[in-house]
């Protein structure tokens, strides 16, 4: 199973919910009949922002494609199928990779970034926050800016930094990028669940 499974059986449940058609569902978002019969099936996957224009069609929240729909017992495994996830802004997405957040010392986390992410902003905004952190990429070509310079990363690179060194990340490319990362020390025990 993997997350287009997931995503797909959630948007076929929605929309038959609101008893819409494929066809109702296809005029209104302006996708296909035949993508989103795929879509559902969890044969494609789907942009972004296609899905909040299906979210808001459908009357539910983003994340609600996302986030488990029945609690679990706790476990120390968290299965590829079923991550927790939010979205940092519009291009951003993280997948939790512990079940509890706030029993470790590290966070690790795989982030989606969607094409272009941050890539158009004329005063890219660095960060800045205690601890170190080590990124490797799986997937796309990530632009990681360091201290005024500029790193090009392939899939299978990696780069270990101390956070409080001025730095972000971009994806200049128009493919989703996905990365993981480890931050030490975890800032979910500090209250700051958005350090990238």
């Amino acid at each position: 199973m993997d997350h287009n499974i997931t995503i797909g059986a959630k948007v076929k449940a929605f929309r038959t919910a609101k008893k819409y058609t494929l066809k109702q569902l296809s005029e209104e978002s302006g996708l296909s009949i035949g993508f989103l019969s795929q879509l559902e099936r969890g044969l494609s996957s789907i942009a972004i922002d296609s899905l909040a224009k299906l979210a808001d069609i459908l009357g539910v929240s983003l994340s609600a494609f996302f986030d488990s729909a029945a609690e679990q017992e706790k476990s120390p495994v968290v299965r590829s199928f079923d991550p927790h996830c939010t979205q940092i802004n519009p291009q951003i997405i993280q997948y939790l990779l512990t079940s509890n957040v706030k029993d470790f010392s590290i966070l690790p986390r795989i982030f989606h970034m969607m094409p272009f992410a941050n890539s158009g902003q004329d005063d890219l905004e660095m960060n800045q926050h205690g601890g170190e952190e080590f990124v490797y990429v799986l997937e796309g070509i990530l632009t990681v800016y360091l201290d005024g310079k500029e790193y090009c990363l392939n899939p299978g690179d990696s780069i270990q930094i101390h956070s409080q060194v001025p730095h972000n990340w971009v994806n200049h490319t128009n493919r989703v990028v996905k990365i993981l990362t480890i931050n030490s020390p975890n800032p979910f025990l500090h209250g700051d669940e958005v350090v990238l």
